[in-house]
């Protein structure tokens, strides 16, 4: 038997994207809920493309990101896959390893005592 589609246009596959792992977004997460409990962050939007994952932190919903945390799966071999770029665009951190790369952003949390 025999399969033709029937339409004038051949069957596309569907589009490649790029997404964050359950445990990369664990991670993420992890992170993201102790920067809400601290009062830094109010919001958070997730975007999947097709050469990147954006995870995008916000203080209040109808602004501009604070910072984007990145996968770019083709930069695994030269900077890293991840990275941080903070509101204004500049790469704050990159590197292969997640942890380490959100490191930058957990220095945040730490507040000197009175």
């Amino acid at each position: 038997m025999n399969q033709q589609s029937t339409g004038a246009f051949p069957p596309s596959p569907p589009p490649e994207q790029v997404v964050f792992h359950r445990s990369e977004l664990s991670v993420i997460m992890s992170l993201y809920g102790r920067m809400v409990a601290a009062g830094e962050w109010r919001d958070y939007g997730l975007s999947h493309l097709r050469e990147m994952a954006v995870f995008s932190v916000f203080r209040r919903t109808a602004e501009n990101p604070l910072y984007r945390i990145e996968k770019r799966p083709k930069l695994r071999n030269r900077q890293g896959q991840y990275s941080v770029v903070g509101m204004d665009g500049q790469i704050l951190k990159r590197g292969n390893d997640l942890k380490t790369v959100l490191r930058v952003l957990e220095r945040k949390l730490i507040r000197a005592v009175e």
